[in-house]
């Protein structure tokens, strides 16, 4: 299936080390010809970090997107009722938002994107980035891997030496990732080498 012209949400949540390859992701999505709504967990929307300054990237999502970011609960909400997107991208995924999606918990912008997207029985990404995904995190993940309109970009171990509970995806499968899931499908292999 095709990207060009899908209206696909993008939400970021806050892992900030990766949000320089985030916001490649962002692009290539946007060069393959699809319409990018920006969402922003709040956390992610406000805090500066060594990797980088907020408003840095709000600016750069701005700019590249064309849309504002949606980056609170009262205006994440309409994307269910109105049938906003085509798919939703969670990426960076970390792993209280992974946890608060497998219990059905929505008390953030992305978690509420979520819920509200679901509704429409339309699919959601996952791209991974959390330290403790073969910790805490391992439970969530498994129960997310079984739901019924939830697709994972492709992930692996990062770092296994100094942190071996740590997954992140592998960025450059997302917009494969998203195709094969437009399609009801998940990539494989999951689990990247």
């Amino acid at each position: 299936m095709e990207l060009k012209n899908k209206k696909i949400g993008f939400a970021m949540c806050g892992s900030f080390c990766t949000f320089k390859k985030t916001i490649a992701a962002i692009e290539s999505l946007a060069a393959a010809g699809a319409e990018i709504i920006p969402l922003m967990s709040e956390t992610a929307y406000s805090t500066d970090t060594r990797f980088g300054d907020a408003e840095y990237f709000r600016r750069t999502i701005r700019a590249m997107t064309g849309h504002d970011i949606i980056h609170t609960i009262h205006d994440a909400e309409p994307i269910g009722p109105k049938g906003i997107l085509d798919i939703l991208v969670i990426l960076p995924c970390t792993g209280n938002t992974l946890a608060k999606l497998a219990n059905g918990i929505a008390d953030s912008s992305v978690t509420l994107a979520a819920k509200a997207h679901l509704r429409n029985d339309r699919p959601i990404v996952i791209g991974i980035s959390t330290n403790d995904a073969l910790g805490a995190a391992a439970q969530n993940i498994g129960r997310l891997l079984t739901r019924k309109h939830l697709y994972f970009v492709p992930f692996s171990q990062d770092d296994y030496i100094h942190k071996p509970n740590s997954l992140v995806c592998d960025f450059s499968k997302l917009n494969d990732t998203v195709e094969y899931a437009l399609d009801g499908r998940q990539i494989q292999p999951v689990l990247a080498v």
